[in-house]
């Protein structure tokens, strides 16, 4: 019986692959721009990873509709994993808004952050009446007993014409009013 080398396979593979459409394309977050500071009772916080429903938890980009209904964006998806990419963004706008020592877990500097906020996002997702809701809980837990659990509840406009890049703008957008929020109003 004769050898079938592995290189037919590799050629219908390719083959197969090219046949099914356009390549996916990647849409990454712009940052928000952050405004005034906020002093906060705390020197250093560290972040737990931010939990995200299966939807917002995916690499699509989905928008619900005027029922309520969730569609992916066909062939569009986020740049980077969402879970790491809120934790990181929430990250680094903290860090900016309240000029204190902020890391995502596990905490890389040398003793133990003096509070800790873990966040559980239950509603990320664009509108079809062009809004972006951002919803949820977070907690701040530290040393001194000062614990704390708030509830928020953003909205942001989806600016132009509600494409990939504009959901990704107001996606950024609501993920920097939350640091603001949890910067106010958690870690204070």
């Amino acid at each position: 019986m004769p050898k079938i080398g592995f290189a037919p396979f590799l050629l219908t593979a390719v083959i197969v692959s090219a046949c099914s459409g356009a390549p996916d394309q990647r849409i990454a977050v712009p940052k928000a721009g952050v405004g005034a500071t906020q002093s906060i009772a705390y020197r250093s916080v560290a972040l737990r990873e931010v939990s995200l429903p299966s939807y917002a938890a995916s690499e699509e980009i989905y928008v619900a509709d005027d029922a309520g209904l969730l569609n992916s964006t066909a062939g569009l998806l986020w740049a980077d994993d969402p879970s790491r990419a809120v934790t990181l963004e929430l990250s680094r706008y903290l860090s900016q808004i309240t000029r204190a020592q902020i890391a995502s877990e596990p905490w890389p500097f040398a003793g133990y952050p003096e509070a800790e906020v873990e966040l559980r996002i239950e509603d990320m997702l664009a509108h079809a009446d062009g809004t972006f809701r951002l919803s949820g809980q977070y907690f701040v837990s530290s040393e001194t007993g000062r614990d704390r659990a708030r509830l928020f509840d953003l909205t942001v406009p989806i600016e132009g014409d509600a494409t990939a890049a504009d959901i990704a703008a107001a996606r950024g957008q609501a993920v920097r009013d939350l640091a603001v929020a949890i910067a106010r109003d958690g870690l204070r």
